[in-house]
């Protein structure tokens, strides 16, 4: 596990795309309001992953134009355990306990053992 706090970690060395809330909103066939909705909803997450840019929101939070299956849930859960958008981002894209990232856990349909690694966090 990483010694550095999840707030503290390098989105942008961790992510590897990002979209901003106009292509995301082209993506889910919504608007950019009903985007900035989601992010205020915990639907999705958004954070600014370098200096100069505005908060943006992860290109592996869309497939196939929805969001990823159990992401929503999964967001409410951490914010409930008191994660910010930035820490849910960074655990979600973060290869500690599960073979793999949370986030590709998620996109292949293995949305449980991601659930049960995320109840039991302590922050």
């Amino acid at each position: 596990m990483s010694d550095v706090p999840l707030a503290d970690r390098d989105l942008a060395a961790l992510v590897p795309e990002w979209l901003d809330w106009g292509q995301v909103a082209e993506q889910l066939g919504v608007t950019p309001s009903r985007v900035r909705t989601m992010i205020k909803e915990h639907e999705l997450a958004a954070a600014v992953s370098e200096p100069g840019t505005g908060p943006r929101v992860p290109a592996d939070f869309i497939q196939d134009g929805l969001v990823v299956k159990g992401l929503s849930g999964l967001l409410m859960m951490l914010h409930d355990h008191k994660f910010d958008d930035r820490e849910c981002i960074a655990w979600l894209f973060t290869d500690d306990d599960l073979p793999g990232r949370p986030i590709d856990a998620l996109r292949e349909n293995r949305g449980s053992e991601v659930k049960r690694r995320a109840q039991v966090l302590e922050y």
